[in-house]
């Protein structure tokens, strides 16, 4: 088979008019790259003095920040009007003009909460720091710490999703997913001092409510008891609420619209919760026995199980 058959056979399989064939839209789709890139930007007007461009041998706070929210506004208010023409049901250039006009007003606000959303973050830097003896300093947490990383990308993509971006603040999360092996979808309402300690495998779901001072360990799950409904089951609250000062250990799964974890609890690790836990508990999970012995026989010890 010669490239020129090879060619013509891709491009008869292209005529199929499934979903992947689509290019009815395809100068509407967000650019993926770009949002990384705003992401980057971003994360330099959040932490001025962890996250910098190497093109400057001076680097002078006063003279930077302007040309960095100039770059940011002009790239994410055209990727927004992208996406909002996209859904919109007709492609005038009088709706074009409109989808424009309302990007640019919805970047310009979500750039003034900027300052709001560094509050939330130094206070998810806080609990790490006050929650972690592995941490040097809060710095450290800043540059190194994949849980902060993907709490900050968060906290940027959630303001987003508040303000009706379709899209954008998905891709954002999925790039903090790709680099750090947590799951946060940008609809998920996390409150103050979050603190995720290593992270990997975590996830949390789109209609999960957190609460305040909430601790959570590597490979929790906050998700949906079951997803067999499919699309039918969109708009409907599918993920737990976890109340203030609760702590979840490593590997626990907690799903469910109608389960809540009451305040102060302690949920540990291993733990399979479908049912609502009341304030002030704490969840363990017996495990199978250790039996150690130097004789060949078992000791006489039931005693080996989670405790917290």
């Amino acid at each position: 088979m010669d490239l020129h058959e090879l060619t013509k056979n891709l491009l008869e399989d292209y005529s199929s008019k499934r979903a992947i064939d689509n290019m009815e839209n395809i100068f509407h789709q967000p650019d993926r790259e770009t949002i990384f890139e705003c992401i980057r930007n971003l994360l330099k007007l959040l932490f001025p003095g962890y996250y910098r461009s190497c093109n400057y041998k001076i680097y002078n706070i006063n003279s930077i920040v302007a040309p960095i929210i100039e770059d940011i506004h002009f790239h994410l208010s055209h990727q927004i009007s992208r996406v909002l023409n996209n859904q919109s049901e007709e492609n005038s250039d009088e709706i074009k003009k409109e989808n424009a006009a309302k990007a640019d007003e919805i970047t310009t606000e979500f750039l003034k909460r900027l300052p709001s959303i560094r509050a939330k973050l130094e206070e998810d830097l806080e609990a790490t720091y006050a929650g972690d003896p592995a941490a040097g300093s809060p710095g450290e947490i800043i540059v190194a710490y994949p849980g902060f990383f993907a709490i900050s990308i968060h906290r940027l993509a959630h303001e987003l999703s508040l303000l009706n971006v379709p899209l954008i603040p998905r891709v954002m999360s999925e790039y903090a997913h790709s680099r750090t092996g947590i799951d946060i979808h940008p609809d998920a309402t996390i409150g103050h001092y979050f603190f995720i300690d290593h992270g990997t495998g975590i996830v949390i779901g789109q209609s999960c409510v957190i609460g305040d001072h909430v601790k959570i360990y590597q490979g929790v799950t906050l998700g949906a008891l079951s997803t067999q409904g499919g699309q039918s089951l969109k708009n409907v609250r599918r993920h737990p609420t976890i109340e203030d000062n609760v702590t979840i250990y490593s590997n626990a799964s907690i799903l469910g619209g109608n389960t809540v974890i009451g305040h102060d609890s302690v949920i540990g690790g291993n733990a399979f919760i479908t049912k609502s836990i009341k304030p002030g508990s704490k969840v363990s999970v017996r495990i199978h026995e250790l039996q150690i012995s130097k004789t060949g026989k078992p000791e006489d010890d039931d005693s080996w199980y989670y405790v917290i």
